[in-house]
C-alpha cells in the first residue's frame, strides 16, 4: 500500500476559490446525531463555512438542528411511524431516501447552485442531478457500498453486491471530485482508475464538538460508581457487530483475573443493545464492565481524560474509526486490533496493536496497566503523529483544495447573482 501522503503532497494553499460557492449537499443521514457519518458531515460543513462557502443541506427529517456558518438545513418529509434510523443499510433508509428524493427535486428546481456535494448512496442521485443542471459534482466517499453489505450483515446476495458495486463505480466515475476519508478508500478509487480526481481528507476531528462539557473525570467516576484509584479501560462508540464489543467483554473477563481493580467503561449503544451486552458480560463473568449508555458528544473528552487506556477492538471493516484521531491527540495510550481498519493510521510506535483475540487483547491491556511509562511513551508518539499528519490545519487545507478543484470544473457556469441568499 502506498500512502496518499507519500506520493501526493498535502496542498499548501489554504485559500478559497475566487468566489464563494453555493453548494447543494445531499446527506441521507439523521443529521445531526453523534455517530460516524453525521460527525464527518458536521465537520465537512463547518470547514466549508470557514472557507466562505454556503451549504443547503437536504437531509432526513430526523436529527438535531445545529447552527453552523453558511448552513441551511432542509429536511424531507417524515414517513409515518419512522422515528429512528439504524446504522448501515436498511429498509427504513430506502423509505427515507424515497421521501428525500422529492425534497431534492423541489430544491433543485427552485434554487440556483454552483455545485452538488453528496454523501453515501445519494452520490448516485448527485451525479445525475449535476449532469442535468450542468454543474460539477463532489462525491464524499465515507465507505465502500459493497463492503457495507458484509460489515452490517445486511445481505449475502452476490447479485445485490454486484448492484452495489455498479452503483459505486457510477458515483466515483461520474463525479468531478471524490473525497476519501481513509487510505483504503483512496486505494479503492485508484484501482477503479480514477485516482486523479480523488483527494484524501481523513476525519481528523473525530467526534469533537465545541459545546462545553458538564462532566469531569471526578464527577463521572462518582456517577458510575468508579473508585478514584480504579484504572479505567475506555471504549466509546456504537455497538454494531463489527466494533468488537464481544471481544472487549471477553478480554475484560480475563483482565479481571490479573487486575481485579480495573474497570472497562463502555460508552454508547442503544438501550436494547446495552441490555444485550450487559447480559453477555454477566454470562461471561465480566462484571468489571460498566455500561453508561449513549452520552452527549461534548462529554466524551471527560471520559477519555479519566481513562488509563483507550481501546478500539474492531474486528471487521477497513475504514479508520473516527475516534482514533481523537485518541491520538488525547495523551492516553491506545490498544487496538492489528487490522487494516487501524493500521492505515496506527503503528506499533504509537499504539499496542494485537490480534483480534481476547487473550491477546487482555494481555496488552494488562501490560500497559503494569508499565505506565510505556503507555506514556506511546501517547507522546501518538500526539506527535497527530500534530504532523492529522492536524486540523491539514484538514482545512485539503478541503480548500477540494473546493478549488470543484470550482475549476465548474468554470464557465454562471456565478451567483450579487446579493443572492439562501431561501429559508
Amino acid at each position: 500500500m502506498v500512502r496518499y501522503d507519500d506520493h501526493v503532497p498535502a496542498p499548501t494553499v489554504p485559500t478559497t476559490p475566487s468566489r464563494p460557492l453555493r453548494i447543494l449537499m445531499l446527506a441521507p443521514e439523521p443529521f445531526f446525531e453523534p455517530r460516524g457519518t453525521p460527525f464527518s458531515e458536521f465537520h465537512r460543513i463547518k470547514a466549508l463555512g470557514a472557507l466562505g462557502h454556503r451549504v443547503d443541506l437536504v437531509t432526513y427529517p430526523i436529527g438535531r438542528d445545529v447552527a453552523l456558518p453558511g448552513l441551511t438545513i432542509i429536511r424531507s418529509l417524515r414517513p409515518p411511524f419512522v422515528r429512528k434510523v439504524p446504522i448501515g443499510p436498511s429498509a427504513v433508509k430506502v423509505v427515507l431516501d424515497a421521501f428525500m428524493l422529492l425534497t431534492i427535486a423541489r430544491v433543485a428546481l427552485t434554487r440556483r447552485y454552483d455545485a452538488i456535494h453528496s454523501h453515501e448512496e445519494m452520490g448516485l442521485v448527485g451525479v445525475w442531478l449535476a449532469k442535468l443542471l450542468r454543474i460539477p459534482h463532489l462525491y464524499d466517499m465515507h465507505s465502500s457500498l459493497p463492503q457495507q453489505l458484509s460489515n452490517f450483515k445486511f445481505s449475502g446476495s452476490a447479485a445485490l453486491r454486484r448492484v452495489f458495486d455498479a452503483v459505486e463505480h457510477q458515483m466515483v466515475g461520474k463525479s468531478d471530485v471524490v473525497i476519501t476519508i481513509c487510505q483504503e478508500l483512496q486505494d479503492t478509487v485508484a484501482e477503479m482508475g480514477h485516482g486523479a480526481r480523488a483527494i484524501l481528507i481523513e476525519n481528523v476531528m473525530g467526534g469533537d464538538v465545541e459545546e462545553p462539557p458538564t462532566l469531569t473525570p471526578a464527577t463521572l467516576r462518582e456517577r458510575w460508581g468508579l473508585s478514584p484509584e480504579a484504572p479505567i479501560v475506555l471504549y466509546t462508540g456504537t455497538f454494531e457487530p463489527y466494533q468488537g464489543l464481544e471481544l472487549l467483554i471477553a478480554s475484560a473477563a480475563r483482565l479481571k483475573v490479573t487486575h481485579p481493580a480495573a474497570r472497562v467503561l463502555v460508552v454508547g449503544g442503544e438501550p436494547a443493545q446495552v441490555e444485550a451486552a450487559r447480559e453477555v458480560a454477566r454470562r461471561g463473568g465480566a462484571d468489571t464492565v460498566v455500561f453508561t449508555g449513549q452520552q452527549p458528544a461534548r462529554e466524551i473528552p471527560a471520559f477519555v481524560a479519566a481513562a488509563s487506556i483507550v481501546a478500539s477492538p474492531r474486528v471487521r471493516g477497513t475504514n479508520t474509526p473516527l475516534k482514533i484521531y481523537s485518541y491520538l491527540r488525547s495523551g492516553t495510550p491506545i490498544v487496538a486490533t492489528n487490522l487494516l481498519t487501524h493500521t492505515q493510521v496506527l503503528s506499533s510506535d504509537v499504539a499496542r496493536l494485537v490480534a483480534p483475540d481476547p487473550a491477546a487483547f487482555a494481555e496488552a491491556l494488562a501490560g500497559l496497566l503494569d508499565d505506565p511509562e510505556a503507555g506514556r511513551t506511546l501517547a507522546r508518539a501518538a500526539r506527535q503523529l497527530s500534530d504532523e499528519r492529522y492536524s486540523r490545519e491539514i484538514y482545512l487545507t485539503r478541503t480548500a483544495e477540494a473546493c478549488r478543484r470543484l470550482a475549476a470544473r465548474g468554470a464557465g457556469h454562471a456565478p451567483l447573482a450579487a446579493g443572492e441568499t439562501a431561501a429559508p
